[in-house]
């Protein structure tokens, strides 16, 4: 196709590269993505993807920015939900994250590979919104002693690192044929427990 192909008609060009890009980068990684190749995708003119993107790196920062704010949704919305001490509501961010993580996996890589882009200081704050309502829910429950250490963001880690980890073991298909809700509750039990004041 040339690039005096017909406009695109089937609404906001911009949202539908993110999401055929999305796809894209689930399929082959960020080694598939080109904006030439959205272009033909689309059935758009091959200069069309530049009016939303100036290169592929700003696509993939888009993206990254994209799965961050959808992130912190659904994490705002999980930990809203949550009641109960604080194994129960660490166990509702758990559930949530990793549900996230095992959908999304090559996006979540894409997302903790540009959060810390100094040329897109958005993306720093979009993780800094997403993960607000946990390091929060950490801290708090350091206050009122229910676990100790003096440092959320240095426990919140440690907790992301573990959920990251249990993350990549279950897409991996590791855990047989336990269920993954299970597996995750379980987790965050054993984390709290070494978290407990003696």
């Amino acid at each position: 196709m040339d690039d005096t192909a017909a406009p695109y008609h089937h609404g906001n060009l911009r949202s539908a590269l993110l999401d055929q890009a999305e796809r894209a980068l689930a399929e082959g990684g960020p080694a598939a993505l080109s904006l030439r190749g959205l272009a033909r995708e689309l059935g758009v003119s091959h200069s069309a993807p530049r009016q939303h993107f100036a290169d592929k790196q700003a696509l993939l920062d888009a993206l990254a920015l994209r799965g961050l704010r959808r992130l912190g949704d659904e994490l705002d919305e999980g930990l809203g939900r949550a009641k109960g001490d604080f194994e129960a509501r660490l166990t509702a961010f758990a559930q949530v994250y990793v549900g996230f993580a095992t959908r999304f996996p090559a996006l979540l890589a894409l997302v903790f590979a540009h959060k810390d882009n100094p040329a897109r200081p958005e993306l720093r704050e979009a993780n800094e919104r997403a993960f607000a309502a946990p390091v929060a829910l950490i801290g708090d429950a350091m206050e009122r002693g229910e676990i100790v250490g003096d440092e959320p963001d240095r426990v919140a880690m440690a907790v992301l690192t573990v959920l990251r980890g249990l993350a990549s073991v279950i897409t991996g298909g590791m855990i047989g044929d336990r269920p993954p809700d299970a597996v995750v509750t379980g987790t965050v039990h054993t984390l709290v427990r070494g978290l407990l004041p003696r």
